[in-house]
């Protein structure tokens, strides 16, 4: 066949194309692919030294701020604008995972069924990274909240079955006893903390700790009481970098890192919560050590940079481990 040939036939192929498709456009156009209306697993991993730590995803809510902070409501909309937001913020709540190459440790648990449905994807994102709830050896609680606490236990069993739990006795002494529960005028979270640390305790693996009480090699307490009795920073450290896990040293970080002072009403000493958060932030900042933040957006990985009176959010750079 000729070249003048060849020519002639890819010239009457692409005639025939440009028609059909004319002809379809408006089929192409109904064809278009459904909303997928989910995101990728919850799931972001960078190291800290030698230390593998994973960040993982519960979902996120509609966090009423603007009825939650100790502050006008007017100012709360205000600096929630300034950050393109608005009242409801839909909030992350994260645990992390710490992989010493010895023991796998969770930092947090997630709200399992206790804040609904958008939450409790602790344990689906946890496999979507490639662990499994049994892998887990020891969980340390910064709180004991819900949404720190809610995912121990499903269907009144143990979720992370060969794990021990690790709590400041404060906090568990406080949320597990029986005379503050019946004074209570929202019982939620004692009987929260009942159903999720009682069935881990009668199988001998509740271990309430002091500031004394020796953890995990490179895992350190930091006592942060205000938010509870027993708050509980986590410091990890490997090859001389630090990872500190702040738990609710910050719930609305639009308002709290502009104006470190405002509370909320979740917080058992208000004046102390504010308290521990500028020393533990001012610490933070000038020693630039990361931080992983429970209500953060996801990952809530970052550093914190002093302004004068307040902070700056500085996220992590994206890394692609290989």
């Amino acid at each position: 066949m000729s070249v003048f040939s060849i020519k002639k036939l890819a010239s009457a192929a692409a005639l025939a194309a440009a028609t059909l498709l004319s002809g379809l456009g408006s089929q192409i156009a109904l064809a278009a692919a459904p909303f997928a209306q989910t995101s990728a697993p919850g799931f972001y991993r960078l190291m800290v030294g030698e230390f593998e730590v994973t960040a993982i995803n519960d979902g996120t809510v509609d966090f009423p701020v603007d009825q939650m902070l100790n502050q006008p409501e007017h100012k709360t909309h205000a600096a929630l604008a300034h950050s393109f937001l608005e009242a409801p913020v839909e909030t992350s709540i994260n645990a992390f995972v710490i992989n010493t190459g010895d023991k796998l440790i969770l930092i947090d648990a997630g709200a399992g069924v206790f804040m609904g449905p958008t939450l409790g994807k602790l344990v689906a994102n946890l496999q979507a990274s490639g662990y499994e709830p049994e892998q887990i050896d020891d969980i340390y609680i910064t709180h004991v909240h819900p949404d720190h606490i809610g995912g121990l236990v499903s269907e009144n069993t143990l979720v992370f079955p060969n794990a021990v739990i690790h709590v400041d006795k404060k906090d568990a002494d406080f949320w597990l006893n029986e005379d503050n529960l019946n004074n209570a005028p929202d019982k939620t979270p004692f009987l929260a903390a009942i159903a999720m640390l009682t069935p881990y305790q009668a199988a001998g693996k509740l271990a309430p700790f002091n500031q004394k009480t020796p953890l995990a090699p490179g895992i350190k307490a930091i006592s942060a009481s205000g938010h509870t009795v027993g708050h509980t920073v986590y410091e990890v450290e490997s090859q001389g970098q630090k990872l500190w896990l702040i738990g609710d040293l910050v719930h609305v970080a639009a308002v709290q890192l502009e104006h470190p002072k405002v509370t909320t009403v979740l917080d058992t000493d208000q004046k102390k919560a504010a308290a521990e958060r500028e020393k533990i932030f001012k610490q933070a900042a000038k020693e630039k050590v990361l931080v992983a933040a429970a209500h953060i957006q996801f990952p809530g990985l970052g550093h914190l940079r002093k302004k004068g009176h307040s902070y700056e959010w500085v996220p992590v750079n994206f890394t692609q481990l290989n």
